[in-house]
Order: C-alpha cells, then sequence, then structure tokens
C-alpha cells in the first residue's frame, strides 16, 4: 500500500465558479500544489490543484473535476495527501514531523516515557507532545532529546527537572532552537532538525 502524508484540507467553497478554499500545512503555503496529484485520505479521488489567489486564512484554489459552488461545498473538511515518494528526502539531521508521531521515547535510563503524539511549533521551536506513563511537553532540541533513531523506532530523552531547570540545559541558545520549515517542509508535517546522534 502507497504510504502518503497529508499535506492539507479543503475548507469549503469560495466564490460561484467552483473554487475551493484551501488549508496548506507545507511551510511555504504554496507548495501544496507542487508536489503533482492530491488524494483524499481513502485514496478514492486524485487531485491537480491550481493555485489562483491568497484568501483569509487559506488559499483559493481550483481542483480538477470540480466546477461548481455545489461541487467545492461537497468536498468541505476533506483532507489532501500526497504520495510519501514525492517529499525530498532530508539530512541525517533532520525530520519529518510524520516520521516522529509515533515513535517509542524512553529516558536515559531506558526507562518508557511514552509516545510522540504529535509535533507542536508555537514560534519558538518545535515541541513534542509525549502521551503514555510520563506525559511531557518535551523541547524538540539535541539538550533534551540526544538520540532520534527512526529506524529502530525510538528516540531517547533527557527531559528537563521537574521544577523547568536543568543542569544539561545549553546557556545562551546555541542549542535551543532546532531548524525548522522550508520550502519542502511541513507544519503539522513538517520537518525539524538538529545534530541528533544516531544509535
Amino acid at each position: 500500500m502507497t504510504e502518503r502524508v497529508c499535506i492539507g484540507a479543503i475548507a469549503g467553497a469560495f466564490g460561484v465558479q467552483g473554487e475551493v478554499r484551501l488549508k496548506s500545512f507545507t511551510t511555504d503555503p504554496s507548495d501544496i500544489a507542487t508536489y503533482g496529484p492530491l488524494w483524499t485520505e481513502d485514496g478514492g479521488r486524485s487531485f491537480s490543484v491550481r493555485l489562483t489567489r491568497p484568501v483569509t486564512g487559506g488559499l483559493g484554489a481550483r481542483l480538477d473535476g470540480v466546477v461548481t459552488r455545489e461541487d467545492a461545498e461537497a468536498l468541505k473538511g476533506v483532507t489532501l495527501w500526497v504520495d510519501r515518494s514525492m517529499l525530498p528526502s532530508l539530512p541525517d539531521d533532520e525530520f519529518y514531523h510524520t516520521d516522529l508521531i509515533g515513535l517509542e521515547v524512553v529516558d536515559t535510563g531506558g526507562t518508557v516515557l511514552g509516545r510522540v503524539h504529535a509535533v507542536f511549533d508555537h514560534g519558538a521551536g518545535d515541541i513534542l507532545d509525549i502521551t503514555g506513563p510520563h506525559p511531557m511537553m518535551l523541547p524538540f532540541t539535541r539538550a533534551f532529546v540526544p538520540t532520534v533513531d527512526i529506524a529502530a523506532g525510538r528516540i531517547v530523552a533527557d527531559p528537563p527537572e521537574a521544577d523547568g531547570e536543568s543542569d544539561d540545559e545549553p546557556a545562551g541558545g546555541q542549542d535551543q532552537a532546532p531548524k525548522s520549515g522550508s520550502k519542502s517542509g511541513f507544519r503539522t508535517n513538517a520537518k525539524s532538525g538538529f545534530n541528533a546522534g544516531k544509535s
């Protein structure tokens, strides 16, 4: 089965000529139109996308086969997916968010903390939402995430102390913010990066 990644959603109709309002989850919103045909989540339908104009809260676009406002409204809420093979490969120190989600998280002593439920970027760097035995919001930096092993399905974390302070937290900010976002990155499926050790 072809692996696909969600990169956008249809928010509804725009105008009366079959135009749709798209929400793009790519770092550069216009990149949503550069990956070739986009699929519905069930793979039952695909669309070629032509962007028309920026609109409030998204992008105006035309999808092949969508010619009336009623056609466009019928697609409201449909998510748009791209074949994973269409995404650029990343350097060893960068990761797509979709690859981090679901990874097991253990501490430096091997205790299971949980799994990555989501990755958030509130403007000051990416945050891993860890759910499970020890839920936490973990900054995605080298100080707190020394090892990311995608092949093994595991992240080694060194969480901050309970009071929010950690002797391992770097001073100054050199390692505070991972590289995140690029022409080919995604916000919800974004790429995040730092020189994390590989095991």
